[in-house]
This record gives C-alpha cells, sequence and structure tokens, in this order.
C-alpha cells in the first residue's frame, strides 16, 4: 500500500541519504569512508551514485560504521527496489487475481 504523502514522489535510494545526510554529517573525505568501511573508492561512489545498491554485505558495514545496525539500510533498498519493481510490472499486477485457500 502506497504512502498518500509520497505518492508521485520518486523513491530514494540509500546511497542518496548516504550522499547528501550522512556523509557531510561525518565530515571525512569520500576515500576515507571507502578505506574505512573496507571497499574502493569506487564501489563507494557507485552506491553514491545510486549505481549500485546497498546489499546485505554493505549494509552489515555502514550499519556499524554510523552506528545504526544493518537494517535500517536494507529496509531502505528494499523499499526503493520494491517501488521500481512496481513501477514497471505495475500494471501486470493488477492482472494477477489474489487467490484464496479453499
Amino acid at each position: 500500500m502506497t504512502n498518500p504523502l509520497t505518492k508521485g514522489l520518486p523513491p530514494i535510494h540509500p546511497g542518496e541519504i548516504l550522499r547528501e545526510d550522512v556523509l557531510p554529517a561525518l565530515g571525512r573525505p569520500k576515500t576515507e569512508i571507502a578505506r574505512l568501511l573496507g571497499i574502493s573508492r569506487q564501489t563507494l561512489y557507485d552506491i553514491l551514485n545510486e549505481q549500485q545498491p546497498i546489499t546485505a554485505q554493505m549494509a552489515l558495514r555502514i550499519g556499524k560504521m554510523c552506528g545504526n545496525g544493518p537494517n535500517i539500510w536494507l529496509n531502505m533498498q528494499k523499499r526503493y527496489d520494491l517501488r521500481i519493481a512496481e513501477a514497471e510490472i505495475g500494471d501486470k499486477l493488477d492482472a494477477i487475481p489474489v487467490l484464496q485457500a479453499a
């Protein structure tokens, strides 16, 4: 079910949250963040540019570094992925009936 307050707004990739809110608040260079996370700079830039998803392993790394745990990052990615998928196949979903157990 779509939240009426966010209806019509594009989904937010967790990389956008990292790029716009988290990293500026941390005040560290991206190169250092990548090193602290144990990932390449390119991997970090791909996430920040919304070209790569937050995987379970990445959620563990970011959640540890930020102190907020992995679930928030995985949930953001899941919501993003579901909104994108729904936009792509929404009409086909409407044609699928809901079946009830006998």
